[in-house]
């Protein structure tokens, strides 16, 4: 069975997009575990949520989550 956009540990590249001007390009791209609806980025005392793109699953390339929203840390 194919691994789209994943490696032979099954981790899959992924590219966030939009959100936080200040969110580094670095954490723009990352390894996941699992292909999920959405991925959760700790920023500035919040959480940016990024939701999985329909359709997007690449086989030669990161797949592209983009911003939903942001939610606070409860404290």
């Amino acid at each position: 069975m194919d691994n789209p956009a994943g490696s032979a540990t099954g981790t899959f590249d992924v590219i966030l997009e939009g959100g936080p001007e200040l969110l580094p390009a670095d954490v723009r791209r990352q390894r996941v575990d699992s292909l999920t609806d959405t991925v959760k980025i700790c920023h500035h005392g919040g959480y940016e949520h990024f939701g999985r793109v329909d359709g997007e699953s690449p086989v030669d390339g990161p797949v592209l989550f983009r911003w939903i929203r942001r939610t606070r840390i409860a404290e």
